[in-house]
C-alpha cells in the first residue's frame, strides 16, 4: 500500500492586532528570517514530501511571495484568508484536489519551533473517524470559575494543552467544514467534534512547541533555536 499523501495548510492570516506591532507577528524577524519562514522548515524537515499550503491575509499575498523568495522558503500553494480562523481553514481546504485518504495537517503559522517527532506522532496517530492533537502539559495552577463567581481549583495534571499541527483524513475534515460556522470552534478538532468525529487521540509535543503571541516570544524562541537538541 502507498503512503498517502500529506497536505499541510499553514494558518497565517492574521493581522497581529494582539501582537502590538504594524506588522502580523508571522512576518517578524525571529533571528535571521521571518516566523512564517521557520515554520515551513521545520514542517518540511519532519515531512520533506509534503504539500504546503499557505493562508494569508489578501493584503499579504505579494508580499509573502516576495519574503519566500528572498530567504529560499517554498510558499507553497498561497490561499487568501477570510474573516475568522474557520474560514481560512476552508479556503485552504477547497484548494486541495486530492483522494479521500490523503492525510491534513492543520498549523499555525506563528508556531515556528514545532519538532519532527510533534509532526510524525500526529501523522502516525491519524485515522479514519478520529483527531489526532498535539498537547503540551501545564504548568500553571489552574481554577474553575463558577456560576456565583466563586471559583475552584482543579488538578492541573487531569489537564494538557492544545498546540498544534492537527491530524485528520482529508475526507473527514471536508464533511466537518460543510458545517456552518460556530464561535465554539476554536480549533480545527471542535469542528471535527461537532460534525459527529468525537474521537481524539492525544500526542505529546515538546515545551519548545510555542506559539508567538506577544514580543516577549520572539525572545523566548530565539533561545529555543539556540538550544535545540
Amino acid at each position: 500500500m502507498t503512503n498517502p499523501a500529506i497536505h499541510i495548510i499553514i494558518v497565517a492570516a492574521g493581522t497581529g492586532s494582539r501582537f502590538g506591532s504594524d506588522l502580523p507577528k508571522q512576518f517578524c524577524m525571529l533571528d535571521k528570517s521571518p516566523v512564517l519562514c521557520h515554520t515551513i522548515r521545520h514542517l518540511l524537515e519532519a515531512v520533506p514530501q509534503a504539500h504546503i499550503i499557505t493562508v494569508v491575509s489578501p493584503l499579504m499575498v505579494s508580499y509573502w511571495q516576495e519574503l519566500a523568495t528572498m530567504h529560499g522558503v517554498p510558499a507553497g500553494r498561497i490561499v487568501e484568508g477570510g474573516a475568522t480562523r474557520w474560514e481560512s481553514v476552508k479556503n485552504a481546504l477547497d484548494t486541495i484536489d486530492d483522494s479521500d485518504d490523503s492525510i491534513v495537517l492543520v498549523h499555525d503559522g506563528a508556531r515556528p519551533l514545532v519538532d519532527c517527532d510533534t509532526v510524525n506522532g500526529v501523522i502516525d496517530a491519524t485515522h479514519p473517524g478520529c483527531s489526532a492533537v498535539p498537547v503540551v502539559p501545564v504548568t500553571d495552577s489552574l481554577r474553575h470559575l463558577n456560576a456565583d463567581g466563586t471559583s475552584t481549583a482543579v488538578n492541573r495534571s487531569d489537564y494538557r494543552a492544545v498546540v498544534t499541527p492537527q491530524g485528520f483524513m482529508l475526507s473527514d475534515l471536508r464533511q466537518a467544514y460543510r458545517l456552518p460556522y460556530s464561535p465554539l470552534f476554536t480549533d480545527d478538532a471542535s469542528v471535527m467534534a461537532a460534525a459527529g468525529f468525537t474521537e481524539t487521540i492525544l500526542v505529546e509535543s515538546k515545551a519548545s512547541n510555542i506559539k508567538i503571541t506577544n514580543p516577549g516570544d520572539l525572545a523566548l524562541a530565539s533561545w529555543y533555536l539556540t538550544h535545540r537538541l
